[in-house]
């Protein structure tokens, strides 16, 4: 066995091994199997796990078939055949004789105990995109992982650059932009954006990080401003198709998820009737995450049990409203309503004349997550007067239920 004062002058020699079917032999089952199990199994190792007890994580690994689990301690003999080992146990003579066998039958291994005595290490690894980041900075592990932190969040946020050289494959993504705030968006939303061509932006999308985006990405605005200036559906079908023709990439950027009130299925559905597949980027909706920036659970335990989510840009004695306000009257959770601060006061009407109590308490909450957001509480029975008092204007979210009650005096923002 090689000594071990003697390697330690030379840097280990980094290098990927491809572990897909070969035998891999983990030591121990405790925490640090737990946490390297995952990317041995990723990487389509036949792992086999030798210890006599395992943590649940690891034992579900084992009852999913992921990985053979020998419950006893180690023997000699075990490291037949592997390709590489991981010795964490908690017996250091167990440990010191696993690793003295890896030495002899040539199985790099790494171990915990003693990353001197170790013929391999394991790097603080990260991925992003097909692109595997992997440091080693010796016997310090926290700059490691404070290194592969900084390399990887670059790369998915786009501030590191770090464009393929052969050629990439262009992609239309409808991508929820979330609530406002542009730290709210999606890491795979954000990363996305940074590698777009043309950027078709609503009103209600992170604003902010359009300035990020390099000079020779097309954006084009839009915006869906009430009672204004707005884009067509179909003007926005048709520049997504347009520009995915000509062989670039495509962010279509939304607020909140294109899923919820964001037409986003309209998108998709034009795009697949001209061949063209597109990737939808989930992102968190103002439904939940403005009241929870306003301090208001929509749900929390013994005051609510469901919430429903609602558009309000239909009154509810118009004749296109799809919406049962009768059945929403007799819900005892939370109804938060988008798209609805002009229609309020109808909205208000029609669920106390089918049941609701005058004075259930109702929250609106103004441009929610940005700088300038703001709460305005009322009743169903003043918030038609409370509206026009204090001049709400969209976007705003509205909830209503006994749950704007709830939440502490203070939240940090």
């Amino acid at each position: 066995m090689a000594d071990p004062v003697e390697t330690a002058a030379y840097p280990a020699y980094p290098v990927g091994l491809r572990l897909s079917g070969r035998r891999v032999v983990v030591l121990g089952g405790g925490q640090v199997a737990q946490r390297r199990l995952p990317a041995l199994i990723a990487a389509g190792a036949d792992v086999t796990l030798i210890s006599p007890s395992a943590t649940p994580s690891v034992e579900a690994m084992a009852e999913a078939g992921e990985i053979t689990w020998v419950k006893r301690r180690y023997e000699d003999g075990d490291m037949a055949d592997a390709w590489y080992a991981l010795v964490a146990t908690s017996d250091g003579v167990a440990n010191a004789a696993a690793s003295a066998e890896a030495e002899r039958t040539r199985t790099w291994c790494v171990r915990s105990d003693d990353a001197d005595a170790a013929t391999a290490w394991t790097p603080a690894t990260g991925r992003s995109e097909g692109v595997t980041v992997a440091v080693l900075t010796g016997h310090d592990p926290r700059r490691s992982a404070a290194v592969r932190d900084a390399i990887v969040e670059g790369l998915r946020d786009g501030s590191l650059a770090a464009p393929p050289h052969r050629s990439r494959t262009p992609f239309v993504a409808l991508v929820g932009g979330g609530p406002g705030d542009p730290d709210l968006i999606t890491v795979r939303g954000r990363r996305l954006l940074a590698e777009a061509d043309v950027v078709i932006a609503d009103r209600l999308g992170p604003r902010d990080l359009l300035d990020e985006l390099p000079p020779h990405v097309e954006v084009i605005d839009a915006a869906k401003i009430p009672y204004g200036r707005f884009m067509a559906q179909e003007a926005i079908n048709n520049a997504l198709i347009e520009h995915a023709k000509a062989g670039r990439s495509v962010v279509r950027l939304k607020g909140g998820d294109p899923f919820v009130f964001g037409r986003g299925m309209e998108e998709a559905q034009a795009l697949a009737a001209e061949g063209i597949a597109c990737t939808v980027v989930p992102g968190i909706s103002s439904s939940i995450s403005v009241p929870g920036a306003a301090g208001i659970p929509v749900t929390h335990r013994g005051v609510a049990h469901e919430f429903t989510v609602v558009s309000g840009h239909v009154a509810p004695d118009d004749p296109r409203s799809l919406v049962d306000w009768a059945s929403l009257a007799r819900l005892t959770g939370t109804l938060v309503i988008l798209m609805g601060v002009d229609k309020i006061g109808k909205i208000a009407e029609a669920l106390v004349a089918h049941g609701k109590a005058p004075e259930t308490p109702l929250a609106l909450v103004q441009e929610g997550t940005t700088a300038t957001q703001r709460r305005v509480d009322a009743t169903l029975a003043t918030v038609a007067e409370t509206v026009k008092a204090h001049e709400v204007r969209p976007p705003a979210v509205i909830v209503i239920g006994d749950v704007v009650a709830e939440g502490p005096d203070k939240l940090v923002k």
